[in-house]
């Protein structure tokens, strides 16, 4: 048990102006390059680590911290603003936030984010304050076996509930997986598919195929239309009501089950190293689309959508840190480069670390908070901006858009190649949305594919292969159970709808 004195020290420590004026302007580094496509919160850390050398460590750890808020929240930005997200893990506000502003409300779209993500970061952030210590407890007990049958279960839901039909759900997963296999095996570091492009050892770039699957072909399609290409990309009427550009209390209390929903389905996955926020994101989407008592008008501007992607998305920041603080294993990338932050200044994350370094751990806890807030106040201010800008044509817009991606991919996923890469996808991208298949179960499923590549080989290690073997991990087959009944009714609730009328 620490201290109460301790506590109030390690708080005290943190709203000093030094400390706070470094989170703030992590914040808004955060919020920049996230509403970049292609640039990216991971990205900004990991070139701003080097810097924090010459900082004390809790200063230099929640700059790096409020790098990461803000980049989600700036994610959001372009992808309600052109159906661009800045960062993957916006792919799923996308879904009903660009509907909704291209009926004319971005600002209600990007308040709903915004909202929502700061809702569903600071519930993250209280359960890591006050459970971290149990929940990384519970994490530790899923092996690869029972990490195997979640992945299993997360990709049935993906498929069920955005793939369209099942048929075509697991093509689209059938790809991602098979391109996530690009590049070294990881057990025995044998080249795989990479036609002698020595590039292609560490896999296919990430920024290149999530900007050229996402976000290129929305581009392309809308330079391409030829016409209109003076108009502003999202128009938004002079005399329009106060009530189209905020979101009431009413409104926000009406999404407070979506916002549950996705924080706690965000926290959950988050203390699962590996998972990410990417598929939080788009599982606490489906979810919430399968239980709304009018699951049509998702995708067409939906503000529950928007609420539920967003706050899983954001919860997942803090609960990335629960196996990181508490067993030393990062839960996502974001969380593996603060590990380097931490030795850089000494400092071994690990089950000692509440005992050794509990001033510093509790001094990080205030900074997360004090991040949410400004991450509020930021992004207020920023709507303004941001929607003035959209008012640009959408030609300027959407050439500005193509330039920062090829700039991003060319800086971040090794030059010429990088790019050749990202077209490459584009055209895969296309062809995927012209024959009617899922760009986001492919997307989730390149996401996941070298997690589920490691688990898959650990978890047939265990077991010898064996399918009696399962009968030693009673959570696997509860998993499997769960897994088989949502699927079960699924195809049920499908087959309803299918029957005439």
């Amino acid at each position: 048990m620490v201290p109460f004195d301790v506590i109030l020290a390690a708080l005290a420590g943190t709203f000093t102006p030094v400390v706070l004026l470094y989170v703030l302007a992590g914040v808004v580094l955060g919020q920049f390059v996230g509403a970049v496509p292609g640039i990216g919160p991971v990205m900004a850390i990991a070139i701003a680590i080097p810097f924090t050398f010459v900082m004390e460590p809790l200063v230099g750890i929640s700059f790096l911290v409020g790098i990461g808020k803000g980049g989600l929240v700036g994610g959001a930005v372009p992808a309600v603003l052109i159906n661009t997200p800045g960062t993957p893990d916006a792919a799923a506000t996308a879904l009903d936030g660009f509907p909704l502003a291209r009926q004319g409300k971005p600002l209600k779209a990007m308040r709903m984010a915004l909202y929502s993500s700061v809702t569903g970061d600071t519930a993250s952030d209280i359960i890591l304050i006050t459970v971290s210590a149990p929940l990384a407890i519970v994490a530790l007990k899923l092996g690869p076996v029972e990490i195997l049958f979640l992945l299993l279960l997360a990709f049935t839901v993906i498929i069920c509930l955005v793939g369209g039909t099942i048929a075509r759900g697991g093509v689209a997963l059938f790809l991602g997986l098979l391109l996530a296999t690009v590049g070294l095996d990881p057990e025995y570091a044998t080249p795989r598919l990479i036609f002698g492009q020595t590039e292609l050892y560490d896999g296919i770039p990430l920024e290149a195929i999530a900007l050229g699957i996402l976000v290129l072909p929305e581009v392309l399609r809308r330079l391409a239309q030829g016409s209109g290409l003076s108009r502003p990309a999202v128009e938004i009427p002079a005399d329009q009501p106060a009530a189209d550009r905020s979101i009431s209390w009413r409104e926000y209390w009406s999404c407070r089950f979506a916002m549950l929903r996705g924080a706690s389905i965000g926290t959950i996955l988050g203390a699962l190293p590996g998972i990410g926020s990417t598929a939080a994101a788009f599982i606490a989407y489906a979810a919430t689309r399968e239980n709304a008592k009018d699951p049509d008008s998702f995708g067409k501007g939906n503000i529950q959508g928007i609420a539920a992607a967003e706050s899983a998305n954001s919860a997942v920041v803090g609960a990335n840190l629960i196996p990181l603080l508490t067993l030393g294993i990062p839960g996502s990338v974001g969380a593996a480069l603060l590990i380097g932050a931490f030795k850089i200044h000494g400092i071994q994350p690990g089950p000692l670390l509440f005992d050794q370094q509990a001033e510093l751990i509790y001094g990080l806890f205030g900074a997360m908070i004090a991040a949410n807030f400004m991450n509020f106040w930021v992004g207020q201010a920023g709507m303004r901006l941001w929607s003035a800008v959209v008012r640009a044509p959408e030609l300027v817009i959407f050439t500005l858009a193509l330039l920062l991606c090829i700039t991003g991919v060319y800086l971040g996923a090794g030059g010429l190649f990088g790019l050749y890469t990202m077209l490459a996808c584009t055209l895969l991208g296309l062809v995927l949305n012209a024959l009617g298949f899922s760009v986001i179960v492919f997307i989730i499923a390149f996401f996941l594919g070298s997690r589920f590549e490691t688990t898959l080989s650990q978890a047939y290690s265990l077991t010898g292969g064996s399918l009696q073997e399962l009968a030693s991990y009673p959570v696997a087959l509860a998993l499997l159970a769960v897994n088989l009944i949502f699927l079960a009714l699924h195809m049920r609730k499908q087959n309803r709808r299918a029957l005439p009328v």
